[in-house]
């Protein structure tokens, strides 16, 4: 039996060469009219086909690479930030314990260190103040001494005099036992004060001539008789201090002063005795 086969045109495509049918409308390849041949000649004139089941995926793949190399990543919306409440405070973080604890002490030490100060500050103000205050005690008791001292202090009232005539004798020219203690001076010579006091009285006095009334810090009154003038007539006097003259005003024989000493302004004392029991000798 003749065989039906034609040859192989010797100007057509190569020998093993097949070449793939279009795709159809579907995107699936169009099958030819050799699919339908037996396996080997299938195998002898097609060319070996792909597995298109990975392609779409190798695809797919290529591009997110190319687009990851491009800024693929970044074209991803990007978180949005936090939005912090108007309302609420910023978030510190914690400090340190070591350093709070240091500034904890420090502060408790500046505060003991400022309370030192003041009470030292104080304590010295006080003791300043104590010092002053005996300071000023110490002088006003010196003054006050020396104040008694000068009231104690007593002088006789005449200088250059001689005694004519001592308490409690009688003469026929005295009503009375004489009263007090007469210093025998020419008229004119100066007469002090027996002590610090007051004049209390001055002017005519009768007998007495002209008189000084002396009282003295103790309510002594000092009398001073038979004056040719009086120099202090009145107010506070110094021991020593001149307050009038001798004379020969009154009831009297010659100029000479008579004084008298009356303790509270009662009766009459011995001057002499009242002079010696004070460190003064007539």
């Amino acid at each position: 039996m003749a065989s039906t086969h034609t040859p192989a045109h010797p100007a057509g495509p190569a020998a093993g060469t097949q070449l793939l049918d279009p795709p159809g409308p579907d995107g699936t390849e169009s099958l030819g009219t050799d699919d339908f041949a037996p396996e080997a000649e299938a195998n002898r004139h097609r060319m070996p086909r792909q597995t298109r089941g990975a392609s779409p995926l190798l695809g797919v793949t290529a591009v997110a690479a190319t687009l990851g190399a491009t800024g693929f990543a970044s074209a991803t919306p990007a978180a949005a930030p936090a939005v912090e409440a108007a309302d609420e405070a910023p978030v510190t973080l914690a400090a340190d314990p070591g350093l709070a604890l240091a500034a904890r002490i420090q502060q408790q030490a500046d505060s003991q260190r400022t309370a030192a100060e003041e009470s030292a500050r104080l304590q010295a103000a006080q003791e300043a103040e104590a010092k002053a205050a005996t300071k000023e005690a110490d002088a006003k008791r010196a003054a006050d001494e020396a104040e008694r001292a000068k009231a104690a202090a007593l002088t006789l009232p005449v200088k250059d005099y001689n005694l004519s005539a001592h308490y409690g004798q009688s003469a026929r020219y005295w009503a009375h036992l004489h009263t007090g203690l007469d210093f025998a001076a020419d008229t004119g010579t100066p007469v002090y004060a027996v002590g610090q006091g007051t004049i209390t009285s001055a002017g005519w006095s009768g007998a007495y001539g002209y008189r000084i009334v002396e009282t003295l810090p103790d309510g002594t009154e000092i009398w001073y008789c038979h004056l040719s003038s009086i120099i202090k007539g009145s107010g506070a006097v110094g021991s020593g201090q001149q307050i009038g003259k001798v004379g020969a005003t009154g009831n009297v024989t010659g100029p000479h002063l008579h004084l008298e000493v009356r303790p509270g302004g009662g009766a009459p004392v011995d001057p002499e005795t009242w002079l010696q029991q004070r460190g003064l000798t007539p």
